[in-house]
């Protein structure tokens, strides 16, 4: 934070600032794995372009950024790492009312990985609900930006709660399936890959999905997904830079296929890992700074 790392129990931002009295800021996470980012150039393209489309370009050179991410990695001693970097709208002089008087806040933070689902929970997946509560449509909020207004996905949670749940899927204005608490969603059945192509976040993680689909030749198809295409289908997973690919097991207290994960889910889950190891795919956090 103001151009120096410091402890993260030290981080401060002032009242006034409008990303705390307006949500008013997007970011972007990258995650580092045995010391390499992973995909850390898209990452930052949808950084900056989530600063572009809000009128509050980012003014740090892309390298500098690398090396600011990198830095807070080194500082935290970390391996594997959840990677956060945020801009804020800023503090307006005299709290004037018009965002074009604020001066943007950058900041970024490094913390353990964390986990949707715990790799030990594998096998058994997550157990979601589908929410009656609908997901701030784009029309209003553009879902391609990275932003802070989780208030409709924070009420599904506390719903997936209260039925001994572990998360939930939101759905769109029309009732279609969109998207969870940080994840999306792709669902599995005899066309192949389906995924919401529209009021969702465009997630790192589902680009990754998108590309290895390709690569093994497995149809996708990215299109409106009903509650009843959902409840058909043989696999569903979710996936998020918190965890890669993760299997849905159990919808609304339904068995999803035999109750495990299953082959394409598995085939996916593997790959994704793989691509952990690969230099076209990866940065080390070293040679950044």
């Amino acid at each position: 934070m103001n151009g120096e790392f410091i402890d993260i129990s030290e981080a401060r931002i002032p009242i006034l600032d409008w990303g705390f009295l307006r949500s008013d800021a997007t970011y972007d996470v990258v995650h580092v794995w045995k010391g390499q980012f992973f995909r850390l150039d898209e990452h930052i393209d949808r950084f900056f372009e989530s600063t572009k489309r809000l009128r509050m370009p980012c003014s740090i050179e892309r390298d500098e950024l690398k090396k600011i991410l990198a830095g807070c990695v080194k500082h935290s001693g970390l391996k594997d790492a959840y990677v956060e970097m945020i801009q804020t709208r800023g503090v307006s002089k005299n709290f004037q009312r018009d965002p074009r008087k604020a001066n943007p806040r950058f900041m970024a933070f490094a913390v353990p990985f964390g986990w949707i689902l715990n790799p030990n929970n594998f096998e058994k997946g997550l157990d979601v609900i589908v929410s009656r509560i609908r997901r701030i449509p784009p029309g209003s909020i553009d879902s391609r930006i990275k932003n802070y207004h989780w208030l409709d996905l924070v009420s599904g949670m506390y719903e997936a709660y209260d039925s001994n749940s572990d998360s939930v899927i939101l759905v769109d204005e029309k009732n279609n399936i969109s998207e969870g608490p940080g994840f999306n969603i792709f669902c599995v059945d005899e066309s192949g890959l389906n995924t919401p192509n529209k009021g969702v976040l465009e997630g790192v993680t589902r680009q990754t999905v998108l590309d290895l689909a390709e690569e093994i030749k497995l149809p996708v198809n990215l299109r409106s997904v009903s509650i009843n295409m959902l409840n058909d289908s043989k696999e569903v997973f979710a996936t998020s830079t918190a965890g890669g690919i993760m299997p849905i097991t159990k919808i609304n207290n339904k068995l999803v296929g035999d109750g495990t994960p299953g082959p394409v889910t598995r085939q996916i889950h593997k790959s994704y890992w793989e691509l952990h190891i690969n230099s076209k795919w990866t940065q080390s956090v070293i040679e950044l700074i």
